[in-house]
């Protein structure tokens, strides 16, 4: 079983900036992916960022390319999301996905969410 586990989270005036942490734990495991997703309220889910461990591809939604920064620290399992130029609509609770490789597929494991929320 792998635990993810995310911290970081607060809140910010617009403008400002937050980082996110996202660590997965366990038994022997080999990571394929971490990556970020949101849910805002009334929302569903959305994707914000990944970042892939074979060759360190990262990829961003839209939305927040050019403000938000997806880093790992491949001997910890941890990834971090740098958040700058915070925007209101940012608002959400944070979501960290572990995606584990294994013979018989990849599994996904999420973390329990931190909140973001960021003020006008």
């Amino acid at each position: 079983q792998v635990q993810v586990v995310e911290s970081g989270g607060g809140l910010v005036q617009a403008g400002g900036s937050l980082r996110l942490s996202c660590a997965a734990s366990g038994r022997a495991f080999s990571t394929s992916a971490m990556g970020w997703f949101r849910q805002a309220p009334g929302k569903e889910r959305e994707f914000v960022a990944t970042f892939r461990w074979s060759g360190g591809s990262t990829s961003y939604a839209d939305s927040v390319k050019g403000r938000f920064t997806i880093s790992r620290d491949s001997a910890k399992n941890t990834v971090y999301l740098q958040m700058n130029s915070l925007k209101p609509e940012d608002t959400a609770v944070y979501y960290c996905k572990a995606t584990i490789w294994t013979i018989s597929g990849d599994y996904h494991y999420w973390g329990q969410g931190t909140q973001v929320t960021v003020s006008s």
